[in-house]
């Protein structure tokens, strides 16, 4: 059994026992945390969420995701610019699906 869950603005497919990154949540290492916004479970597709339907998971870790660098350079014009940025996000596994 699968469900596709939305949680930052993304879409997640998801299954008992996977663990994923999404962007930060609230909740401290050990937490439970609950997504009702799914879209669809099985088969079964939401219009647009599914109804009575939701995903428990545990918050393993909170963490920062991978740099990524920005680079910005006009040629010839002697302008270059270097930055990074890395984002705050939330490890979580995924206990059950109801």
């Amino acid at each position: 059994m699968y469900a596709v869950i939305k949680t930052g603005g993304k879409q997640y497919k998801v299954a008992a026992g996977d663990v994923i990154k999404v962007e930060k949540l609230a909740g401290e290492e050990g937490s439970e945390i609950v997504f009702n916004e799914v879209l669809a479970l099985g088969d079964k597709v939401g219009k647009p969420f599914v109804e009575g339907a939701s995903v428990k998971a545990t918050v393993l870790k909170q963490a920062k995701a991978d740099k990524v660098i920005i680079f910005k350079k006009k040629r010839r014009q002697n302008y270059r610019r270097k930055n990074g940025h890395r984002q705050n996000v939330t490890i979580v596994k995924i206990a059950e699906i109801a």
